[in-house]
């Protein structure tokens, strides 16, 4: 099961790096959520997966060996609440864009350069 896990999670990273470098902007939130979730992916996997003994048992000192650990779980319950807020405010933030430049692709979006220089190189 883990191996599965491993192979979705490198999945979705890749996933999200290829919307990562796309020109329209809610490609690019998409695959920013995209990557967020591979790498939730990889911290539960790197806190071992499929055990059923529970982490924390009464009576002894000593962690058990098979548990499975807790403390990526709760990283990754944080992780999912900040990614979410985080979506929210730059999809708030993208459409506000488009609505003020009327323009959802990136190359459109060049407001800073002046009307008469030369443009910057748009591929090499």
């Amino acid at each position: 099961m883990d191996h599965v896990v491993a192979v979705l999670a490198g999945l979705l990273i890749a996933a999200g790096i290829y919307m990562l470098l796309c020109r329209a902007l809610i490609r690019m939130l998409l695959g920013l959520t995209l990557l967020g979730n591979g790498v939730n992916l990889v911290i539960l996997v790197a806190g071992r997966l499929g055990r059923i003994v529970p982490p924390i048992a009464e009576g002894t000192g000593a962690p058990l060996v098979d548990a499975a650990n807790p403390l990526p779980q709760a990283l990754i319950l944080t992780a999912i609440v900040i990614g979410f807020a985080m979506f929210a405010f730059l999809l708030v933030l993208a459409y506000r864009a488009y609505q003020s430049l009327e323009a959802d692709d990136t190359d459109r979006m060049r407001l800073a350069e002046p009307p008469g220089r030369p443009k910057p190189p748009m591929s090499y």
